[in-house]
């Protein structure tokens, strides 16, 4: 397996699709030198969004913990985060009721910008379900994961309603030898109660590479698909999501997918990254 440096391949395309975890910050926070990488990008005039899974928190708030570690580059309107797709199905598909979730109050923000009611599952009435009209699976946090996981398979058992995943994540890690379970993997436990199959927004699925792709302007003129680069750190979502796309990728090292293990996974999985980058920092 042949490394290449990011900078060279970056330097021939004119847009940067960045995943976030694990490719410009870690457990730890930013990676360090990961704002040279943008200044690099503004002075050279590319185009970059972060496409990221994480619905927990809205994309104001997501930029401003890239401010509070000194990353000016990266405003809300580069943020495209797959909770922007559950809003976008609610307003199309669900137009009045209640729309229960499971989350943290933060993680609603993108459910509370719709015309809907939203109700954490925590304050559900199982006696008292007739106006619930959707289910979103935000975070794996901000609900007991004992009483409302409970209480979420016997609403499903109740009401059929469509059940919106934001965030396909399986996991995620916490240190540098653990990881957590995240919402998606709690998706597909409850899918396998309930014998259901629910929405999923977020990569691998095209709808947030194609939300991001709409938003694309370029002083240059029109952008194509040959023109961006999806830069991500694990093969099953960031790297087959940009593959299926039709996009050039690259694989990080500094995530999901350790140096040590590449070679093996992208043989044994079948998803192969255009290039392979130990990091995406550029030095100065």
């Amino acid at each position: 397996m042949q490394l290449s440096n990011f900078k060279s391949v970056a330097a021939d395309y004119k847009v940067i699709f960045f995943d976030a975890f694990g490719v410009l910050k870690n457990y730890e926070g930013l990676l360090p030198g990961i704002d040279n990488t943008f200044s690099w990008l503004q002075e050279t005039g590319k185009e970059f969004y972060i496409l990221t899974n994480d619905a927990s928190r809205s994309p104001q708030e997501l930029a401003e913990s890239y401010y509070r570690s000194g990353c000016y580059a990266i405003t809300p309107d580069r943020i495209i985060s797959s909770g922007m797709l559950a809003r976008e199905y609610l307003d199309l598909k669900v137009n009045h009721g209640t729309v229960a979730y499971l989350g943290t109050s933060g993680s609603a923000h993108y459910l509370e910008t719709t015309d809907l009611k939203t109700l954490p599952i925590s304050e559900v009435d199982l006696s008292d379900v007739a106006d619930i009209n959707a289910l979103v699976l935000l975070d794996d946090e901000g609900f007991d994961w004992n009483t409302d996981l409970n209480k979420t398979v016997n609403l499903l058992r109740k009401r059929n309603i469509p059940v919106i995943v934001a965030n396909t994540d399986e996991t995620y890690p916490v240190s540098k030898t653990r990881i957590a379970i995240a919402i998606g993997a709690v998706a597909e436990m409850i899918e396998t109660i309930v014998g259901k199959q629910f929405i999923r927004f977020g990569k691998p699925d095209a709808q947030l590479f194609m939300f991001a792709y709409e938003r694309l302007e370029h002083a240059d003129g029109p952008v194509s698909k040959r023109d961006i680069l999806m830069v991500g750190d694990t093969l099953r979502t960031d790297i087959l999501g940009g593959n299926k796309f039709g996009l050039d990728t690259v694989l990080a090292l500094t995530g999901n997918t350790q140096p040590q293990d590449a070679e093996i996974q992208i043989r044994s999985t079948g998803i192969i990254p255009t290039f392979v980058c130990e990091s995406v920092v550029i030095s100065d």
